[in-house]
């Protein structure tokens, strides 16, 4: 489901946005690298993926001046469009600022999806889909969420290897 999801906003020059806190953001910018780089860099149509959490100074503007419970949704606010894809990575799936943005998302009708650990928590509802890595150890959930960026990218890598080299 999320390669399809990935595929579907690729095919239809979507953006994909994605975020996480701690732990979590440094996947979330790790995979906007990685696509962005690693599989977009020799293909003539690109992924366009943006890691919300990248950006210190906006996520410290409106943490300071609005709260952080917003610093993902006012930025979703300023670029989201209809079909976009916003992933929510999550380790608990109760990260208020992740649900914040993704109920904005599925509200302004963008496709949603939630990465998370434990049990789901509240994403695993509030996202139109979801990955549920199930266990209560954050570092094991965590590295979970980094294996399924790089399995994610050496999928993409290798399926638009085949597309280049036949052109």
């Amino acid at each position: 489901e999320f390669i399809k999801e990935l595929e579907n906003a690729y095919k239809n020059g979507k953006t994909i946005f994605i975020m996480g806190n701690g732990g979590s953001a440094a996947t979330a910018s790790h995979f906007a690298c990685d696509i962005n780089k690693g599989v977009s860099l020799k293909l003539q149509k690109k992924f366009k993926v943006l890691c919300l959490n990248d950006n210190i100074p906006i996520m410290l503007a409106y943490g300071n001046d609005i709260s952080y419970d917003s610093v993902f949704i006012e930025q979703l606010k300023n670029f989201i469009m209809n079909d976009d894809l916003v992933i929510g990575i999550s380790g608990s799936g109760n990260s208020k600022n992740i649900l914040n943005a993704i109920e904005y998302a599925n509200k302004v009708g963008a496709r949603t999806f939630g990465i998370v650990g434990c049990d789901g928590g509240k994403l695993k509802d509030v996202a139109q889909k979801s990955l549920i890595v199930k266990s209560f150890d954050m570092q094991k959930v965590e590295d979970c969420h980094l294996i399924l960026s790089h399995l994610t990218m050496q999928y993409f890598s290798k399926k638009f290897k085949k597309e280049i080299s036949v052109t």
